[in-house]
């Protein structure tokens, strides 16, 4: 069995994605064509699969880094506003979409509330189980 930190992440992603297409809770909203995922960006996005890859991009984090929160999965999405003639900031992003593939990865059965003193949400052993059987 080999680490997930050791494998492409971009790779792992796309078939991480395609295993949550199979799960029945994972269900992409209907506004999410209309909304852009930060307020760096200048359209929504237009990949009719981005749904499912930032939710495994998401799981995959949980995975790495063990207890993550939407604040935190904030900042990790972020990026670079350039706003006109102003220095350059960071911006986090949205909240919504990570949000809402949280409450659906915990509907699924694969991530849970954290019981200890870190606030947030963690990999079940169902969810480690679906993670590391991608490869």
């Amino acid at each position: 069995m080999t680490d997930i930190r050791s494998i492409n992440p971009i790779e792992y992603n796309l078939e991480l994605a395609e295993a949550l297409k199979e799960i029945s809770e994972f269900k992409q909203p209907v506004w999410l064509d209309f909304v852009k995922t930060s307020s760096h960006k200048k359209r929504p996005t237009l990949d009719p699969d981005f749904y499912y890859k930032r939710a495994a991009s998401i799981l995959r984090q949980a995975h790495i880094k063990g207890i993550v929160g939407v604040s935190r999965l904030r900042s990790r999405y972020g990026g670079r506003k350039k706003p006109g003639m102003k220095p350059a900031t960071f911006v986090k992003s949205g909240g919504k979409i990570i949000r809402t593939i949280l409450q659906q990865s915990e509907a699924a059965g694969l991530m849970e509330k954290s019981k200890g003193k870190k606030a947030g949400r963690q990999l079940t052993t169902e969810g480690k189980k679906l993670l590391e059987s991608i490869n």
